[in-house]
């Protein structure tokens, strides 16, 4: 791996054991409760400038996953979707969490927001930004977890995670 690679997660295991970046970990989640689990585990792993980028369908869990991550973090707010708002910002926990919601936006609404800001810590104090319907994005940053979540049955859940330029702990590895 290069020195270059930014890393999103705090590493539990020397980078020679982990696995190449931009490769596509696949895990099943048979319930809503197995999503707050890997938020969690996220939430406990990420350190700051993480970006996480979430895509899937109305339901799928999105919100759900950035709730365990907000958990992971320590943060005792309620976190709740940011669809009318656009974003939420969680201050209290070991790190910041902004969650975004680009449900509602076309990508030119997108671009004017200026989210550089958050995973550059421009105006901010940097920490872990999520975003919500990732694929209404004009730009990407140079680093982050792409995240898909899809149904496989009706309860069930698979998570597609994606690291880009970046890598993943073994915590988030051996889920």
């Amino acid at each position: 791996m290069s020195t270059a690679i930014t890393y999103c997660l705090k590493l539990l295991t020397p980078v020679s054991h982990l696995p190449s970046p931009n490769f596509t970990m696949k895990i099943f989640l048979a319930d809503a409760e197995a999503t707050l689990r890997l938020g969690i585990t996220l939430g406990e792993s990420l350190s700051a400038g993480s970006v996480i980028l979430l895509e899937g369908d109305l339901g799928a869990g999105k919100t759900t996953l950035v709730q365990g991550i907000g958990k992971g973090l320590g943060i005792t707010e309620l976190v709740v979707s940011p669809t009318f708002t656009l974003i939420n910002e969680y201050t209290e926990g070991r790190l910041p969490l902004y969650h975004l919601d680009l449900y509602r936006l076309e990508p030119p609404e997108v671009a004017a927001l200026n989210l550089e800001t958050y995973w550059e810590g421009i105006e901010v104090i940097p920490g872990i930004v999520a975003i919500e319907w990732a694929e209404r994005m004009p730009y990407k940053p140079d680093s982050y977890l792409s995240i898909n979540l899809t149904y496989e049955h009706e309860v069930t859940r698979q998570a597609e995670i994606t690291p880009f330029n970046c890598a993943i702990s073994e915590a988030i590895a051996s889920t």
